[in-house]
């Protein structure tokens, strides 16, 4: 890199038309030190163990409430269709005062909007339920 001092030619009051980078690199080269310096501490993350994937088959008991949801949004309550989720709620506040409370699961189709699925948690949340389950297929042991 050069610096010019002066002119040869005698004009010192002529503009500089040179763009100086030189407080350019210096603030980057202190920036690449802090980042340097600061991104080991930032990656280090608490030392957790996170759990492992279990499938366990759960024997379904007669009581058990079990819900179903088709990638239409259309909700069944043991093959019965239900209008909507103030029926569900309906249903599911009789089932919730029941002791020992049953179980509800919630069979979804695999091209459900994530919506649908949502509804019926929040009404069961609401009607006091405890426990809600989803009921997949097994993976294919081959």
């Amino acid at each position: 890199m050069s610096m010019s001092v002066g002119s040869d030619d005698g004009e010192e009051d002529a503009v500089m038309s040179e763009i100086n980078t030189t407080p350019l690199v210096d603030i980057m080269l202190v920036l690449l030190i802090i980042f340097l310096i600061t991104s080991p501490v930032v990656l280090k993350l608490q030392k957790i163990q996170l759990p492992t994937e279990t499938n366990q088959a759960v024997k379904t008991k007669p009581e058990d409430v079990n819900i179903v949801v088709n990638k239409d949004g259309d909700m069944y309550w043991n093959q019965t269709k239900l209008a909507n989720t103030d029926e569900l709620f309906e249903f599911l506040k009789k089932e919730s005062v029941k002791l020992p409370q049953p179980e509800v699961h919630i069979r979804g189709d695999q091209e459900t909007k994530y919506e649908f699925v949502g509804k019926v948690i929040y009404t069961a949340q609401r009607a006091g339920v405890q426990k809600v389950g989803f009921i997949t297929e097994p993976p294919d042991k081959g």
